[in-house]
């Protein structure tokens, strides 16, 4: 009576089922490369095919601090404004200077017309931070 078939376990003796224990990491590998191609692909395309129409934009207003900004603006003959008053173009730097008592870090909006071009509006934003002014931001219309 105590004979058992080769083979298979005895009704008092069970075997346990051998599980893998160890992770599977090609199908893992196998997307990340997927994945590194399209973007190897996808971003060159993403940095040189772009339209850009600077002077509108969805952006949402930026909030106001509690000192008001200053606006400089540029309108189409390229004629500069420090708020409601026509300067020189040369004048900007001392006129920004004197109104924010030496405050660097006063915020300053540059307004564009779409017309001008883009260089111009540039010159003076660079004229604006190599006098030291951090917060310059372009000004846009929203959609």
């Amino acid at each position: 009576m105590g004979a058992s078939l080769q083979g298979r376990p005895s009704k008092g003796k069970r075997r346990r089922a051998n599980h893998m224990a160890e992770i599977n990491v090609t199908p893992f590998v196998d997307v990340m490369l997927v994945l590194l191609i399209i973007f190897m692909v996808a971003a060159p395309l993403m940095t040189t095919g772009v339209a850009v129409d600077l002077p509108q934009s969805n952006a949402a207003a930026l909030s106001e601090d509690q000192d008001k900004p200053i606006q400089v603006s540029i309108d189409a003959s390229g004629s500069v404004f420090v708020g409601d008053d026509e300067v020189q173009p040369n004048q900007v730097v001392p006129v920004l200077q004197g109104l924010t008592d030496g405050n660097t870090t006063r915020r300053i909006y540059i307004r564009g017309d779409k017309a001008l071009p883009y260089g111009q509006v540039m010159i003076l934003m660079g004229e604006i931070n190599k006098a030291g002014f951090t917060k310059v931001a372009l000004i846009s219309e929203q959609n």
